[in-house]
């Protein structure tokens, strides 16, 4: 049951505003400097890419915007409706005339959507309002926790089809997060821990080059020239960077050395632009927005809100530490963007849309 307790119409919290709008700045500069010579190469325009962050950039404080003033209560009653019709939209990948080619994107005329990215944003919605309505029965096993498995396999069987496992492993940390801090029993989530053990299996069994993703990251210099370049240039492009850096575009590991240099290893590059001064001043902004995303939660005016807000920093905060952690060579590569900074519309849009709701959670609770 939703209940709203103190609070109401406030201000929105001024800090998520500023830090939001410098991890955005940073993304851009970081987008283009990473991208353009990509850009050249496959487009013959060194601003394509970059453009096309920036339309989604605007797309997404167009709703930061909207959602900033849409009262977070009524996802209250959608939440079941979000998850459904954001799953179905990642069903429609496996369709070749609608899928763009790898199994998680949807092309729409010019662009694409990735529907896993509304699936995340979705599935942290039916998961606080859910928690919120079962209240005690969380600390069941059957009524509390045993619903939740059986959403996250139905989630997970049907991204084992799609390259995308970082995002399933994302979806079930969040989901051990948000349970256990709605006082679900340890000894029921480690049984839902054990209960991934088989899907992980599968996973690995089916997809092989994820196994070499972990057997390369163990030992990435054995494989420098297979399944652990990545890592192995990831490093690299970090170390030369020293402490000042190279200088803003003026990384070498851009120029074709590094794959995927504009999306998941865009921490390298700014790393080697920016040196280890520009990589510690993104991670004090990565650090602020945590802190004020956990200080909007504590403040919200019920427990829906609290829940909510809490799986939005989680969320946030959750990818940035894998993403970050695969770029240091610590985690194996898991395909997972960095927030706010790598190349990519659904994840920028999507990203902005949670800032948004949390705004609003801000504005309806105590001044945190």
């Amino acid at each position: 049951m939703l209940k709203r307790g103190r609070g109401g119409e406030g201000r929105v919290d001024r800090g998520v505003i500023a830090v939001t709008s410098l991890l955005l700045l940073y993304g851009l500069v970081m987008v283009y400097s990473s991208s353009a010579a990509f850009s050249l190469r496959y487009y013959d325009n060194s601003f394509h890419l970059f453009l096309r962050q920036l339309i989604a950039a605007v797309t997404g404080i167009g709703l930061l915007a909207v959602l900033s003033f849409y009262d977070y209560h009524r996802f209250f009653h959608l939440d079941d409706l979000l998850l459904v019709g954001s799953f179905l939209l990642s069903l429609l990948t496996v369709i070749p005339l609608l899928g763009g080619g790898d199994g998680r994107w949807l092309q729409l005329g010019p662009f694409t959507l990735q529907p896993t990215e509304l699936v995340k944003f979705s599935l942290i919605i039916y998961l606080a309002a859910t928690i919120s309505r079962k209240g005690e029965k969380i600390s069941s096993f059957t009524e509390g926790v045993l619903p939740f498995v059986v959403v996250l396999s139905v989630l997970g069987i049907v991204m084992l089809s799609q390259p995308d496992f970082g995002m399933l492993l994302l979806f079930g940390a969040v989901s051990m997060a948000m349970l256990f801090l709605s006082g679900a029993r340890i000894s029921h989530l480690a049984w839902l821990g054990m209960g991934s053990i088989p899907l992980i299996y599968v996973a690995l069994r089916i997809a092989p080059y994820r196994l070499a993703r972990i057997v390369s990251f163990l030992d990435p210099y054995a494989y420098d020239t297979s399944s652990g370049y990545q890592i192995v240039q990831s490093l690299v492009a970090i170390g030369s960077g020293g402490v000042i850096g190279r200088g803003l575009g003026a990384s070498r590991a851009k120029l074709f050395y590094l794959p995927q240099a504009h999306n998941d290893f865009i921490f390298s590059i700014a790393s080697e632009e920016l040196g280890l001064m520009g990589a510690l001043a993104l991670l004090a902004l990565f650090a602020f927005f945590a802190w004020r995303a956990f200080q909007i939660a504590s403040h919200a005016s019920d427990r829906f809100g609290y829940l909510l807000a809490f799986g939005i920093g989680f969320t946030i905060s959750m990818q940035t530490l894998i993403n970050l952690g695969v770029a240091l060579g610590i985690l194996p590569v898991t395909g997972l963007t960095l927030p706010f900074i790598s190349n990519g519309g659904s994840s920028l849009v999507v990203t902005l849309a949670m800032v948004g709701t949390l705004l609003n959670i801000s504005k309806q609770g105590g001044r945190p």
